[in-house]
């Protein structure tokens, strides 16, 4: 048994030891590599600025995470290629199929990344440039092994030029096309080529020697060498590169928790109405529950509401419920011996019973969740944990609202071992137990939007002010609303709360997912319906995270399944919607230069840009060109206050601001555009950014911005909500009847991490 990991930092413990492996097999099995390019490999995952590629590293990892094998991959998001840099199995792990599974798992990746194809360098099998027979009897092994894929060496160019003489075995370059017929053209695989060899190998390859490597790519598009030892290919070209299915894992057993008391809505009815919705998707396959060891419980969860829990329920007889009746305000520190009274010293209700089977109901749905995070860890874009009993409520110490374990939380803490968690709770009701288990801790960022507690279970827990003590101030979010509820309104919390987990910057998501937010639910008062969990799955799967979705509430038997069902078309759009070609993001964006200048040059520079994006009339343009005028002529009493992103001496962004006269710390965000063909890439999150710091500097706590209300702006105002803003005013009909005034606003002063 094995697994395939995706290494996300180096600074856990877990993955500081994953590294340390890797870099023994780097000296093991590749000796004449620098010990320079084996020290490099943490800085590799955390400053890909400096070295221009995003670098993913994937581990194959045996029993106690002991490291078998692992691939190195470059992601060039600036061109839109992925380059195998390394790829290698243990000395004692040779032979055991752990190379196939390393590909198929990085072509996976690339698939993903939507990028035009796989790059890699393989030694050559022609006599005239591997003399020795052994060695190329190796190298011929090597690219039979990538032929079965479709990769095959680039035909007709000087790339396996030496760059001495005296060289051998200079490397062939391959090319994967990821099971897509279309190759790419010339052009573009000069400026990757140019990439590789200047960016890998600047300080071997001297300029003249790449530009004539690169000006010998002549066909276009490019041509890859006939196939020379696969028979065919067809299927493992294919291998994983269809939409994923997502892992399912639930309890067969879970209906020997029942309570049969009128009135008691966690009910076993309510998995197979789910199942049932689902298996009209075709989005899932069914994965075995596997059992955990009783530490990872013990992680989140005080170890006498273990025992506790475990010894009552043993001792209660079958069909026997024994509710809390007794609680310890006064004296918690002498609890009495007696199991049946001892109860509401570990409860936080009266409504949550123990019986003989709830023990072990509750232990399986624990395994249900951390078997679905071992699925995410081995690559899942997504799992789905489908339990009950449910977890959210049940706190370090104490069960309640249905809840005896919190799986989910036991799940984050589990894969807080490889990266930091996020874990967004969208049930109707606060996820105490969450809140109260991480409240200390800043590696988990724990989110709930729910019902306010003035009318809300859990009634104590889940207010605004609640944010985290110690390390975890700051790291606990919490987002109550209102009694009544219209679904925009919801969707204007989500969106603040995928902000805030962005900014984050997690490596997994854990969703906590409850379905009582829905229309008629026993339990709840708003009205959601298939369409609006739909908009709220594709939402969250826009995230683009490894997403682990445990299931919380959800009551009313009859749409429970349609609600889930379209919950889950929805997480399945995001996260596997075809993506345009990655641009550079903030932190890959080369060659930018910022400057808050004014230049003369910049009105007309304006006028095209605002102008490009086909957002504006004649008017408008006009008007923003007016603003740099006014500050050309005025200085800074103007008011306009302007940043500009430029590319090769080019404006290709730039945002107008100022202080509000006569209101203190105040500022409007005046304009704020992007060159159309570098929308979508991160550059006006950038620039937003950029301009907040900027206005920070000046004293500005707050700022605003308005938009047009009307459809063709609904991407321009989600915009604004995903980089924490919310809409403070609506003025109805202020451009002409129908398209109203919208008014963001942001606090920047209360911003936190």
């Amino acid at each position: 048994m094995f697994r395939i990991r995706k290494v996300v930092d180096d600074i856990t413990p877990a993955n500081k030891a994953a590294i340390a492996a890797v870099q023994a097999i780097l000296r093991e099995q590749f000796p004449q590599m620098r010990e320079a390019e084996i020290a490099k490999l943490p800085e590799q995952l955390h400053d890909p600025l400096k070295y221009r590629f995003r670098t993913i590293l994937f581990v194959v990892e045996g029993t106690g995470d002991r490291v078998r094998g692992f691939a190195l991959l470059l992601h060039a998001p600036d061109l839109n290629f992925a380059y195998l840099e390394t790829i290698s199995a243990a000395a004692r792990e040779m032979g055991r199929g752990l190379g196939s599974a390393l590909y198929e798992r990085v072509r996976e990746e690339a698939h993903a990344l939507g990028v035009v194809g796989l790059f890699l360098e393989c030694l050559p099998d022609d006599p005239a440039l591997s003399p020795d027979a052994q060695i190329r009897a190796q190298n011929a092994r090597r690219l039979a092994f990538y032929e079965r894929y479709g990769a095959r060496p680039i035909a007709g160019t000087a790339y396996e030029t030496p760059v001495s003489p005296d060289d051998t075995d200079p490397p062939y370059l391959v090319f994967d096309a990821l099971g897509e017929d279309k190759l790419p053209s010339r052009q573009s695989v000069r400026k990757i080529v140019r990439a590789i060899l200047e960016r890998k190998y600047g300080d071997l390859c001297p300029p003249s020697y790449i530009d004539r490597v690169v000006r010998s790519f002549k066909d276009d598009p490019i041509r890859l060498r006939p196939p020379r030892y696969a028979k065919q290919t067809a299927s493992a070209v294919a291998t994983a590169l269809v939409r994923q299915k997502l892992p399912l894992v639930y309890n067969r057993e879970h209906q020997i928790h029942h309570i049969r008391d009128r009135g008691y809505v966690e009910a076993p009815a309510r998995i197979g109405a789910i199942l049932g919705e689902l298996d009209k998707t075709g989005l899932f396959t069914t994965v075995a529950r596997r059992h955990f060891g009783d530490g990872h419980i013990r992680a989140v969860h005080d170890v006498k509401l273990m025992n506790y829990l475990e010894r009552a329920c043993r001792d209660l007889p079958p069909e026997k419920s024994l509710y809390p009746y007794v609680f310890p305000i006064r004296n918690q520190s002498r609890p009495p011996k007696e199991r049946s009274v001892l109860a509401g010293y570990y409860c936080i209700d009266t409504f949550t019973p123990l019986n003989a089977n709830a023990y072990k109901a509750a232990r399986d749905a624990v395994d249900c969740a951390l078997t679905a995070a071992d699925m995410v860890l081995d690559g899942a874009p997504a799992a789905y944990a489908l339990v009950r009993p449910p977890g959210h409520h049940a706190e370090r110490r104490a069960f309640g609202g249905f809840c005896y374990f919190n799986n989910a939380a036991v799940a984050a803490h589990y894969l807080s071992r490889y990266g930091r968690v996020a874990i967004l709770d969208i049930d109707y009701h606060h996820g105490n137990g969450t809140q109260d288990i991480f409240y200390e801790r800043a590696d988990v960022f724990t989110v709930s939007i729910h019902g306010h507690p003035r009318f809300a279970y859990p009634y104590f827990a889940g207010f605004k002010d609640e944010t985290g003590i110690g390390p975890g101030a700051g790291y606990n979010l919490n987002i109550p609303l209102p009694e009544t509820l219209m679904p925009e309104q919801y969707r204007e919390a989500l969106d603040a709360a995928i902000a805030r987990i962005r900014k984050f910057s997690p490596s997994y998501l854990v969703l906590a997912a409850g379905f009582d937010t829905a229309k008629g639910d026993p339990t709840g008062t708003w009205m959601h319906q298939g369409k609006h969990f739909q908009a709220i799955g594709q939402a969250l799967g826009r995230i683009g995270l490894p997403t682990l979705v445990v299931q919380e509430g959800g009551y009313r038997i009859r749409t429970l399944g349609s609600n889930v069902r379209h919950f889950f078309l929805g997480l399945a759009d995001g996260l596997f919607a075809e993506k345009p070609p990655q641009r550079p993001s903030p932190r890959l964006t080369m060659g930018l230069n910022w400057r808050r200048q004014v230049r003369h040059s910049d009105v007309e520079a304006v006028r095209s840009l605002v102008a490009s994006t086909s957002m504006f009339n004649d008017e408008e343009v006009a008007v923003a060109a007016e603003l740099v005028e006014e500050r050309l002529k005025k200085g800074p009493a103007s008011g306009y206050e302007f940043l500009f992103a430029e590319e090769g001496g080019r404006v290709v962004g730039y945002s107008c601001f100022g202080p509000i006269a006569g209101a203190a710390g105040r500022f409007d965000l005046y304009w704020i555009a992007v060159e159309r063909n570098r929308q979508r890439g991160g550059l006006g999150a950038q620039i937003l950014a950029r301009s907040e710091a900027e206005i920070r500097r000046m004293g500005g706590a707050r700022v605003y911005l308005d938009t047009a209300g009307r459809a063709q702006y609904e991407p321009t105002r989600a915009f604004y909500r995903a980089q924490g803003y919310h809409i403070a005013a609506t003025l109805a009909d202020y451009y002409h009847d129908g398209d109203a005034k919208v008014i963001f606003m942001k606090e920047l002063a209360r911003e936190a991490g």
